[in-house]
């Protein structure tokens, strides 16, 4: 009898075959759009830079910046606005499950090295976002104003075109967030979320290293497995996840 053994690519074949998804190009023509990064901060891009950064370089994630800068320089040079969240916390505030991590000064919760010109364009619009979804970290906890909803709103964008990590974590919560938002009527020009494959990425963590670390089981996180699951997850909920970005 022969035993087939499990391997990650293996694997991933199965849940590609089983939850497929289907990257095309997307073209935005003349169509009003804006560009929303999602968390390419140090403390998830950068090797080394906190718990919950990559320990090693990584082809996913030094992929997903130079696609994300490359679009958004794209994006200020045709006049198109551009929305960056950067996960950011007050020290000693816990967001469980995770541990500490993006905390104000420690420099985690700041735009990669490629992407800190966006601090100073007048196109770009940054929030710090204390939590994992940024529809919710866009509400001012005062005024109750929606920093994200206005600036859809005042620029009466049709497409937003979203790229960042983490694919199945941030980047998955916000779109079938903001397609919800859409659905219910509150972004009244907002018709298409573009999520751009190749600009998105997401964390490897293996059993092994769950183990060594003293983890529960269900952080165990292989990254191409989560990567494509969130894909599929945003696409069923009637995002397009998109090959290409066509301007």
């Amino acid at each position: 009898m022969t035993t087939t053994v499990a391997t990650p690519d293996n694997t991933l074949a199965t849940i590609q075959a089983a939850l497929p998804i289907d990257p095309q190009p997307y073209i935005i023509g003349d169509r009003p759009a804006g560009l929303i990064v999602v968390d390419v901060i140090n403390g998830f891009c950068t090797v080394g830079f906190g718990p919950l950064a990559p320990q090693e370089p990584n082809e996913q994630i030094a992929a997903m910046i130079s696609q994300s800068d490359r679009l958004a320089r794209t994006f200020v040079e045709r006049g198109w606005p551009v929305l960056a969240f950067l996960d950011t916390h007050e020290p000693g505030k816990p967001e469980p499950p995770y541990p500490p991590h993006c905390e104000k000064g420690t420099g985690e919760e700041e735009l990669v090295p490629e992407l800190k010109w966006l601090h100073d364009h007048p196109l770009v619009t940054l929030i710090p976002k204390d939590c994992i979804n940024g529809f919710i970290g866009s509400i001012e906890v005062n005024t109750q104003r929606n920093v994200l909803l206005n600036w859809i709103n005042e620029y009466k964008l049709e497409v937003l075109v979203v790229v960042g990590i983490c694919t199945d974590i941030c980047v998955m919560d916000f779109v079938v967030t903001i397609l919800s938002v859409r659905n219910h009527g509150l972004v009244p020009t907002l018709k298409d979320v573009a999520v751009y494959e190749k600009g998105c990425a997401t964390f490897d963590l293996t059993a092994e290293m769950v183990a060594e670390q003293g983890l529960p089981k269900t952080a165990i996180h292989p990254q191409k497995v989560s990567h494509h699951i969130g894909l599929y997850k945003m696409a069923e909920r009637g995002a397009f996840i998109a090959s290409t970005i066509e301007l």
